[in-house]
């Protein structure tokens, strides 16, 4: 029944959905080009704090816990596990003042209104997961950005989206090369859930009333910490408040 139910109901969702993107991307070029660097983070809260508005079409809401464990005024690494596209909005929106930078694949850098022009221009790296020769060095960059001006990197280390909620094993290249190069930085574990309830039934209809949860979990210094233990740490950090 819910599955036929919402044919319609996200019908009218993924209308909405793309007449944000449509609407905020000349906003986003307008902020950018004329405006710089503040104008353009304020245009993308905006256009992410409209899409989750966009959510309630299809009765999904989001909740994020222990926002006020985030440290202020340091470089933060957030690592999370990853469950669906609609892990990223709540990100930027709720986490809007740590300025959230995102490692993402480079074929998400074209042909998305208002996405693409935000992973492009707004500070994000855009890697090809199938050449470490490029990959590394757009990590690195980003860890010395959010090194020099105290801002965030987010890191999805399983490298694909789960589809059952079900958490999938950890890799370590990316959140190694940010330890390496953003020293000062903490780690952020974030824990979500229920995000691949929205896509339950594939790509189309999607799962109504829904409710996502992102969970801080204790952010920690990575400095005199081997990295070894950063990694077995943060995975169970992030694993420990995934509820299937």
């Amino acid at each position: 029944m819910e599955k036929i139910l919402s044919y319609p109901i996200s019908a009218i969702y993924c209308i909405a959905y793309l007449l944000v993107l449509l609407i905020f991307h000349p906003i986003q070029w307008l902020c950018f080009t004329v405006f710089g660097y503040q104008a353009h983070k304020k245009s993308v809260d905006y256009l992410n704090g409209s899409l989750l508005s966009c959510a309630y079409i299809i009765g999904t809401h989001h909740t994020f816990y222990n926002l006020e464990r985030v440290p202020k005024g340091v470089p933060l690494i957030i690592v999370a596990n990853h469950q669906s596209m609609s892990d990223i909005p709540p990100i930027i929106w709720f986490m809007r003042k740590f300025h959230p930078k995102f490692i993402s694949k480079k074929e998400l850098g074209k042909g998305i209104p208002s996405v693409s022009f935000n992973l492009k221009h707004g500070g994000s790296a855009l890697i090809d997961r199938k050449d470490p020769k490029q990959a590394l060095p757009a990590i690195k960059q980003l860890a010395e950005y959010i090194e020099k001006n105290n801002r965030s990197a987010v890191i999805f280390p399983e490298g694909t989206r789960s589809k059952t909620g079900e958490p999938k094993r950890f890799s370590e290249n990316g959140i190694k090369i940010l330890c390496k190069y953003a020293p000062s930085a903490y780690i952020v574990p974030l824990s979500i859930n229920n995000s691949w309830k929205i896509f339950k039934f594939g790509k189309y209809p999607l799962g109504l009333g829904n409710h996502l949860t992102f969970t801080v979990q204790e952010p920690f210094a990575i400095k005199n910490i081997s990295f070894a233990e950063v990694m077995e740490r943060t995975e169970r950090e992030v694993k420990q408040g995934i509820k299937n």
